[in-house]
C-alpha cells in the first residue's frame, strides 16, 4: 500500500510535516528515516479516517487497533516496533508543542523483539578450519594460523586482531594485553598452541613489512600498516572452502561466537566469559547461554535414547 502524500491528509497533514520538520532540524534525521516515518504515520491517518478520526482526536484504543491490524498483517515483530516507535515521537511531539492535551500512545508498549541467537561453529568445524591453514605453507600459512589461533583462544574482536601492536606480544608469554572500545585494556589468556603459532610467525613477521620499523604484530604494505579487516575476512572466507566449511557460515565475529559459547559448553562462568570478550555488560555476553541451552535442548532430544522413542517402543 502507498503512503499518501502529507498534502491529501489536510489538516493532518501539516501535523506530520510539522513532526518531520522538527525531526530533521532539531534531530538531524536521515532522509530514510523521514521518509519512513512520513509514510507510516501517513498510513495510520488512512487507517483512522475510517473509523471518523484524526491524529488530533485519535485515542489509545485507535493506535490499539492500529498495531492489532499490522500483527495480523504478519508483520515481524521488529517492524511493528519501528513503526510503533515513529508513532510514539510523533505523539510526544503533539503533546510536548501543545496540539493535544494528551499522549494516547503513552501507555502502549513497542513490541517484544527477540535479539536474534549468533551463528556458532561446531567444534568439528573449528577444528577443520585450523587443519587446512595448518596445511598452508609458507609465511602466509604461518601468519593465517597465529591470527586463527588468537582470535579463537582470545575472542577478540577481528579489529582489535589486525590492530594489534608488536608490544602486545611478548615471546614466551601466554597473555595478549588488548586494546578495545573505549580505549579499554583487557587480558586475553592465550594456548600453548597459540603461542607457538606466534612464535613460529614472528621468524617470518619480517616478509609482510615495508620497513622495519613497524608497531603492528600483523604488519601489511598496505596504506593502513597492517592488514585490514576485510583482508582477513576474505581469507577465512577462502580458508573456509579449504576445509570444506560452508564460507557462508565463517567469518571473523562467527569465531568470537564461537569462543564464548565454546567456553560457556565447557563449564566456563559467564562473568569470565564476560571479561575476556570485553562486554560492558553481562546482558550482552547472555546471549551465549541460550544458544548453549539450545544446543544442550537439542542433544537431549536428538540423542538421548528415551527421547528417540515412539510409540513406547
Amino acid at each position: 500500500m502507498s503512503a499518501e502524500p502529507a498534502d491529501a491528509l489536510q489538516p493532518d497533514g501539516r501535523l506530520i510535516e510539522a513532526f518531520l520538520e522538527m525531526m530533521a532540524v532539531e534531530r538531524a534525521a536521515a532522509a530514510n528515516t523521514l521518509k519512513n516515518y512520513g509514510r507510516d504515520l501517513a498510513r495510520f491517518c488512512s487507517f483512522i479516517k475510517k473509523r471518523n478520526e484524526t491524529l488530533e482526536t485519535a485515542g489509545a484504543n485507535d493506535v490499539a487497533a492500529w498495531l492489532e491490524a499490522l500483527e495480523a498483517q504478519g508483520l515481524a515483530a521488529s517492524t511493528a516496533a519501528l513503526k510503533t516507535t515513529a508513532l510514539k515521537q510523533f505523539y510526544k511531539f503533539l503533546y510536548t508543542e501543545g496540539y493535544r492535551a494528551d499522549n494516547p500512545t503513552a501507555s502502549i508498549e513497542r513490541p517484544k523483539t527477540r535479539r536474534p541467537l549468533p551463528k556458532i561453529l561446531t567444534r568439528e568445524e573449528v577444528t577443520a578450519l585450523f587443519e587446512a591453514a595448518e596445511a598452508e605453507e609458507g609465511p602466509k600459512g604461518l601468519r593465517l594460523t597465529a591470527m586463527l589461533e588468537i582470535l579463537y583462544a582470545g575472542g577478540l574482536r577481528v579489529s582489535e586482531l589486525v590492530g594489534l601492536p608488536l608490544s602486545a606480544m611478548r615471546k614466551g608469554e601466554r597473555l595478549l594485553i588488548i586494546r578495545g572500545k573505549g580505549g579499554k585494556e583487557r587480558l586475553a589468556p592465550l594456548t600453548e598452541r597459540a603461542v607457538a603459532a606466534v612464535e613460529a610467525y614472528l621468524d617470518r613477521r619480517a616478509d609482510f613489512m615495508k620497513s622495519d620499523a613497524s608497531p603492528f604484530l600483523f604488519p601489511s604494505r598496505g596504506k593502513e600498516g597492517h592488514i585490514t579487516t576485510a583482508r582477513f575476512a576474505q581469507m577465512l572466507k577462502d580458508l573456509a572452502v579449504k576445509a570444506g566449511v560452508t564460507p557462508s557460515k565463517v567469518s571473523p565475529h562467527v569465531l568470537r561466537h564461537a569462543f564464548a559459547t565454546h567456553l560457556l559448553d565447557g563449564g566456563a562462568d559467564l562473568r569470565s566469559v564476560q571479561q575476556m570478550l570485553g562486554h560492558a555488560d553481562i546482558t550482552t555476553t547472555q546471549i551465549y547461554t541460550h544458544v548453549a541451552q539450545d544446543r544442550l535442548r537439542d542433544l537431549v532430544m536428538t540423542k538421548h535414547p528415551l527421547a528417540r522413542k515412539k510409540g513406547g517402543k
